[in-house]
């Protein structure tokens, strides 16, 4: 394009003509005589001259190409030729901008005549000022299923198909067809017994442009391009083996059977306690009710109190208004934590004074009696309260006993019945009637006639307990793991901090295998020592793992949520404050990080605290506490020594 006959030399006796055109990509002239191009030019435009307004792109057009072929143009008149209209009126602005003062100035050492050109007629400059692009026609095709051609022959499923096919013979095989030599079963390719199958599957359940969606929908994907026999069959078969399906999918099971709690014998012998938490916080501080309840006799003890986090608090709670009532309880069932019972009892333990040892054992059972208890003891506040929010702690001891005197439908009697073998009276029994009306005992009927209702409570409560255990064992399934199998396992969200469980993480860990089989339904796994959460999982939270598919993933490792990476670890405890707010106040702790220096020490909230250490925690608490305790500083019943420190005193 640059050499002759395309361009021509310049014949400084005829007259230049130079035409204009400018984009946002670029702006682009070309110099010509005649009609003939002389020179072209063009400019690529950056980032702030691509902002300039159309005006203010053809009017750097113009002044660039004179500005490039001045030496040709400033000793005699040219022909200026442009597509946009307005720069024929350039002369007459009355108002200019510098941008557009500083360009007019430098036009006006030129002498030349300014024409309008459409674009479609100013073809050479509207090219050099647009950008170039190459289009490129691509087809893609997948490889590897020629080899299909050469399988039909001696595969077991459609090799008799396909050769009756080639045959000439269609009386057997009225909805198969050979097209190109592929095999088709009602336009849809027939696949041979080989490792393509399962390629093709995963492709259209978890490739770049699956979903991972479940069986059904597969099958349906599949369904529609291809066929063979077992088709539902590998397909789920894939399914189950998928990594990001067994860790990301939640899945709900009715696995494990109901197993009830072993049938009390006595009153006050096994005990359950729960918390009734967010009530509002009365005028004594409290926000929370402690709520003990007698498995046998159904009697049930209400003690108000604040936000019950702490073991401590909870034992000396249950000491004055439990065990001075009714003696020392067998077992106590609890929803809290295996680290919180255990610091229960040691603290209960310790108030005693006493040199005797004890031993606890874990079983992984459930209780619903305080929670329906719970509910009951809710509809009765909401009854006796009413606009009286914040004086509930005030008619608590009213619905502790109107509980307890009403007739439990699983025993049959009301819990003060069983418990002490009569009703309580009531203001109506204060009633004025004939002594020989009220009924009375001697002792030995009085104590044959309490025998006689702590066995039949016994009977009805065995009875309830099968009754209940068949209705919800009816939709349940039973199942076993053996030792040494893997598993996955449902994160839950209780489990986390709520700071750092999110709502896309994956559903479930693992695999992990089984240790040990802990009754009915519970196991002990073998977890990484960088979790911090206990490793007895219920079996409803347990899934077999599947494994992987080697033709079609890569080799698994062991992958955790980043929820569940090691965190910081508390060395020891500096410093702690009693906060104080219209709510009550709180407590928070100064604390040195394991491995960080101390100008990283932080104050952290009891919660945060008990999250992270509650073993240090209770330490913490037991050292620390005003109430006398039995336990040594540092060492808790031969565990290993924790390094605790007292609290700052302040200057005197």
């Amino acid at each position: 394009m640059v050499n002759p006959p395309i361009l021509r030399l310049p014949d400084f006796e005829k007259v230049f003509e130079v035409a204009c055109d400018a984009s946002h990509v670029g702006i682009g002239a070309v110099l010509s005589q005649e009609g003939h191009p002389v020179a072209f030019f063009s400019e690529k435009l950056n980032g702030a001259k691509k902002k300039y307004s159309t005006y203010d792109l053809e009017f750097y057009a113009v002044v660039q190409a004179i500005r490039h072929w001045q030496h040709y143009l400033s000793y005699k008149e040219f022909v200026l030729y442009s597509d946009h209209e307005a720069l024929r009126y350039l002369n007459s602005q009355k108002k200019l901008n510098s941008r557009h003062a500083k360009w007019s100035s430098f036009l006006q050492l030129f002498t030349f005549n300014l024409r309008h050109c459409a674009g479609i007629e100013n073809k050479v400059a509207d090219a050099l000022s647009r950008k170039t692009l190459l289009l490129v026609n691509m087809s893609t095709t997948t490889i590897g299923f020629e080899e299909l051609k050469h399988c039909y022959d001696n595969d077991a499923e459609f090799g008799d198909v396909y050769s009756s096919l080639l045959s000439g013979s269609k009386v057997t095989c009225i909805d198969f067809q050979i097209l190109e030599g592929y095999l088709f079963y009602k336009n849809r390719l027939c696949l041979p017994r080989t490792s393509l199958r399962d390629h093709v599957i995963w492709e259209l359940h978890g490739g770049g442009m699956g979903g991972h969606f479940g069986r059904d929908k597969t099958i349906a994907l599949v369904e529609d391009r291809f066929f063979w026999p077992s088709l539902k069959k590998d397909v789920w078969k894939v399914i189950k083996q998928c990594r990001a399906c067994q860790v990301g999918k939640g899945l709900k099971q009715n696995t494990g059977l109901y197993t009830p709690l072993p049938v009390p014998s006595k009153p006050w012998e096994d005990l359950s306690m729960d918390f009734v938490l967010g009530l509002p916080r009365t005028q004594r501080g409290f926000d929370s009710i402690f709520v003990v309840v007698d498995r046998f006799s159904k009697m049930a003890h209400f003690i108000p109190c604040k936000k019950a986090s702490d073991a401590s608090y909870v034992a000396a709670l249950f000491f004055k208004e439990v065990v001075r009532l009714h003696g020392l309880p067998q077992s106590i069932v609890s929803d809290r934590d295996v680290k919180f019972m255990s610091y229960f009892w040691k603290t209960l333990w310790a108030k005693l004074g006493t040199q005797l040892k004890f031993s606890s054992s874990f079983h992984p059972q459930t209780d619903g009696q305080t929670e329906v208890v719970n509910r009951s003891l809710g509809n009765l506040l909401r009854c006796i309260v009413r606009d009286q929010l914040r004086k509930w702690d005030n008619v608590l001891p009213q619905a502790e006993f109107a509980f307890n005197s009403s007739t439990n439908r699983t025993t049959g009697y009301s819990p003060f019945e069983v418990a002490y073998g009569l009703k309580p009276k009531q203001p109506v029994d204060l009633i004025p009637l004939p002594t020989s009306v009220r009924t009375s005992q001697d002792g030995d009927a009085f104590a044959r006639h309490i025998r006689d209702i702590h066995e039949k409570v016994r009977e009805k409560i065995k009875i309830s307990n099968e009754n209940y255990k068949e209705a919800a064992d009816a939709h349940r399934r039973y199942i076993q793991f053996q030792e040494g199998d893997l598993v996955m396992v449902r994160l839950r969200p209780e489990r986390f901090h709520p700071s750092t469980y999110q709502k896309l993480q994956a559903k479930k860990a693992g695999p992990f295998r089984v240790l040990k089989w802990l009754g009915e339904n519970a196991y002990l796994l073998e977890l990484p020592s960088n979790l911090h959460f206990s490793p007895i999982f219920n079996v409803e939270d347990l899934h077999i793992y599947h494994g992987h598919h080697n033709d079609v993933s890569e080799e698994l490792d062991l992958q955790l949520p980043p929820t569940l990476n090691p965190r910081p670890e508390i060395e020891y405890v500096l410093d702690d404050q009693l906060v104080s707010t219209r709510q009550g106040g709180y407590q928070k702790f100064l604390v040195k990080w394991r491995g960080k220096p101390h100008s990283e020490n932080t104050w952290i909230t009891t919660t945060d605290f008990q999250k992270i250490n509650p073993d240090l925690y209770e330490l913490y608490q037991a050292s620390n506490s005003s109430e006398p305790s039995s336990f040594k500083p540092g060492r808790i019943d031969g565990e290993k020594p924790f390094k605790v420190y007292s609290r700052k005193k302040g200057k005197t």
